[in-house]
């Protein structure tokens, strides 16, 4: 009588050698996640996968690159420039300061707005608060002195930076451009020992504005609030918009001629000389064309 268990009694060797000569075939055993093959095709993939990665991470980059620049030019659109830069006029130790803004295009908001430029003297300049009363007067700028306490005789050495509150106006020849002028003086330089000359460097002005009604375009520009006079002749404080400016120059450069240490006891001796001599020909005249009473 055959077993009805043939497989219990016969060893694990012959019955696979048994199944293998009978063409019957074995069941095969579900891939494990460390079978060499599966381990060696994910090796295989994972240089694609960082390919693909890639791709899709430079396509993000070049996506925002190119709405960032779609945005800034938005932006430059819709916000333009206003511009800025200074002049000096005339020669020698007396000149004028000419300042001009232009805006970017033309607003028909600005027909309502106020400019003020504040602008600061440096130590080596001043400007005579007598002669901006004058010019005033004859209507030729609204300009006034903020600093108190101001010697317009000290030398530069012994002096202190100064502020001026210039209302501009608006250019005749320019719609949306305004300007203003100023009257600046130089000061007198300690001499040198070997350079015969100083440099006096002016910055670039604070430039307030001051509008009856706001307008979206503002926003583009205003910085922050200044307290400041509303007008020339009005006492009342309005809050002006500190704006945002592109200058042309960084700043103005003006070179001053200076005495040389040298000279000193040549330039004392010669003074000297010719007060005296001018004493003595004022004497001389008294004396000899003047009446005095007995």
């Amino acid at each position: 009588m055959r077993n009805a268990h043939p497989e219990a009694s016969v060893p694990v060797t012959n019955s696979v050698a048994a199944r293998y000569r009978s063409g019957v075939k074995r069941p095969r055993a579900p891939p494990s996640a460390f079978h060499p093959g599966a381990l060696l095709s994910g090796v295989l993939a994972a240089p694609a996968v960082v390919a693909v990665f890639r791709v899709v991470a430079w396509l993000l980059l070049w996506k925002a690159a190119e709405l960032t620049c779609t945005s800034a030019a938005d932006i430059s659109t819709t916000c333009p420039e206003i511009i800025l830069w200074q002049e000096v006029l005339k020669d020698g130790f007396h000149r004028d300061l000419l300042i001009k803004v232009k805006f970017g295009e033309s607003i028909e908001e600005l027909q309502t707005c106020r400019l003020l430029i504040k602008q600061y003297i440096p130590t080596g300049l001043f400007v005579d608060p007598y002669e901006l009363a004058s010019l005033r007067e004859k209507n030729i700028t609204e300009a006034v002195m903020v600093s108190e306490n101001f010697n317009i005789e000290a030398p530069n050495y012994l002096s202190k930076e100064s502020e001026v509150l210039a209302y501009a106006r608006q250019d005749s020849q320019c719609i949306d451009c305004f300007q203003a002028l100023l009257p600046v003086h130089y000061r007198y330089h300690r001499p040198h020992s070997k350079d015969g000359e100083a440099f006096v460097v002016v910055n670039n002005p604070d430039l307030l504005m001051y509008c009856d009604q706001e307008f979206p375009i503002l926003k583009c520009w205003a910085q922050s609030k200044v307290a400041a006079p509303c007008a020339l002749k009005n006492e009342d404080i309005c809050q002006w918009n500190n704006m945002k400016y592109k200058s042309v120059y960084k700043n103005v450069t003006l070179q001053v001629p200076v005495g040389l240490t040298i000279h000193t006891s040549l330039v004392c001796s010669v003074t000297l000389l010719i007060t005296m001599l001018c004493s003595a020909l004022i004497l001389a005249a008294v004396f000899k064309y003047g009446h005095f009473p007995l």
